[in-house]
């Protein structure tokens, strides 16, 4: 029991590492999976040189267990995050390609996600990972609400502040013609009422 909870926490924990793209190479890193596991990585690409400023592109290719078998393809992107399910067991290789370019300054950021499969809907689970993984479920559907909220109020906010913008707007406008209008009203009766005297 402890050693699967200690499995489960240190595959849960995130593996950062950043290596060097040779120019037209590939890198390529290997995890082993067991059916139904979760496999995210998440990487960026960038550039050794500090004096550069363009923004460095590569491509990324997941393979399955078959070399010839790719599950996952990106090609010219400066990032991405991509997550797949374990069809099978087996050793899938994920590789950060170069092979298109000549720069050879160009680098690769990227973190490992790995997550074993309990199945949550089983109700002989009675195990800590497996509660350990339904609270982790129920904390992200309550960080997506909250972010869900947030958004939405920010909109709402939004919205109210245009409308008070446009009100008072609408307010000083009518109050100058108000004012417009009772000025021409004195000055025109002033001139009606007015005496000519001819000589």
């Amino acid at each position: 029991m402890l050693l699967q909870f200690l499995v489960l926490l240190f595959a849960g924990l995130c593996n950062a590492h950043t290596v060097h793209l040779p120019a037209y190479g590939r890198r390529c890193f290997f995890e082993n999976l067991n059916k139904g596991d979760e496999l995210s990585v998440s990487f960026q690409f960038g550039d050794r040189n500090p004096h550069g400023t363009e923004q460095l592109t590569g491509d990324f290719v997941l393979y399955g267990s078959q070399r010839s078998e790719v599950l996952k393809t990106l090609r010219d992107v400066s990032h991405g995050d991509v997550f797949v399910n374990a069809p099978y067991t087996g050793k899938f290789q994920y590789c950060f390609l170069n092979e298109n370019s000549n720069i050879d300054t160009k680098d690769v950021t990227f973190n490992v996600f790995g997550v074993i499969y309990v199945d949550l809907d089983d109700p002989n689970t009675r195990s800590l990972d497996g509660s350990v993984r339904q609270l982790s479920k129920l904390v992200k559907e309550v960080k997506n609400e909250q972010s869900y909220i947030i958004i939405r109020e920010r909109t709402h906010r939004n919205t109210a502040e245009s409308t008070n913008d446009r009100v008072k707007w609408w307010s000083v406008f009518q109050l100058l013609v108000v004012v417009v209008n009772s000025l021409f009203q004195i000055y025109y009766l002033k001139r009606f009422f007015e005496v000519t005297s001819y000589v």
